[in-house]
């Protein structure tokens, strides 16, 4: 396996599971690739290629690395290219060389989680950029495809984002539905405070939400799908008193503006849930 490591989240685990996916295991007739089998020799070898066809901002190298050396632990490998880089299209990433059959099999497993991160990390980056010179931090959010959290995380910090919570348990984040039942903004806001929540997160989506949040102990206000000129209002009435975050329906278009409101954090939630697939291809050769 590889050195790389992310606080909850087990590499080996995920490498096993995603090759025994492609693989079958368990399935009837599953468990090997057939394929592969059948038309390479055992003993084949070759060199690969990993490179980028456009412009991209490099996500999950080490986890590809990580799929062919579990199938063939001698694979060579080189890595060239840090993750987070900027590379502009044909760049080489990888090289590697070792059994021929064991690249093959690892290849689309390897591959999509490449694809996909660097397609995240490449449009945050691009987001960071429109962005421009506003002290606003981007966030993502916990839009991520369901086993894949702290991946897609990672990779938007790759990207220049910072990330959100990571799931229910590390911040309170009190939205509509929470107030619905609570009654209103204030009391939910209590309620959590009251709890021995520390970090209290409070959406609201109009300017009279915003006093009786602050007074019953927020400490984040998510402003929600308000236009640039409200968001100023808005950070003019919190003046500093709780960190303010922009949200709802933000895109490369309007992000530049919203971020220039004087907000502390935009938050986008396309970074993970739309992200597309970067353009990364392996060519191999025989040896």
């Amino acid at each position: 396996m590889t050195s790389f490591t992310l606080p909850g989240f087990d590499l080996a685990s995920f490498v096993r599971a995603t090759l025994d996916e492609d693989l079958g295991v368990g399935l009837p007739g599953g468990g090997h690739d057939v394929t592969a089998e059948s038309v390479i020799p055992a003993d084949a070898r070759f060199s690969g290629v990993m490179d980028s066809r456009d412009p991209i901002v490099v996500a999950g190298l080490p986890i590809a690395a990580a799929f062919f050396r579990l199938l063939d632990p001698e694979m060579e490998i080189d890595i060239l290219a840090e993750e987070g880089a900027q590379v502009p299209a044909g760049s080489e990433i990888m090289r590697l060389s070792g059994n021929a059959r064991a690249m093959l099999t690892a290849e689309r497993s390897a591959l999509n989680t490449v694809q996909h991160l660097s397609g995240i990390a490449t449009m945050t980056r691009d987001y960071v950029r429109a962005m421009g010179a506003a002290k606003a931090k981007l966030l993502d959010t916990r839009k991520t495809i369901p086993g894949l959290r702290h991946l897609e995380k990672y990779a938007t910090r790759m990207g220049g984002a910072q990330n959100h919570r990571m799931g229910l348990w590390d911040a309170a984040m009190i939205k509509d539905n929470h107030v619905l039942v609570a009654g209103d903004v204030g009391e939910a806001v209590r309620r959590a405070r009251d709890a021995g929540v520390k970090d209290i997160i409070c959406e609201v989506d109009r300017l009279d939400q915003i006093e009786p949040a602050l007074q019953a102990g927020a400490s984040h206000l998510l402003l929600d799908n308000m236009n640039p000129e409200t968001l100023r209002e808005a950070v003019a009435t919190v003046a500093r008193r709780a960190a303010t975050e922009a949200s709802g329906g933000i895109t490369l278009a309007t992000i530049g503006a919203i971020a220039a409101s004087g907000v502390d954090y935009v938050s986008v939630g396309r970074l993970t849930q739309s992200a597309p697939a970067a353009d990364i291809g392996l060519d191999f050769t025989p040896l």
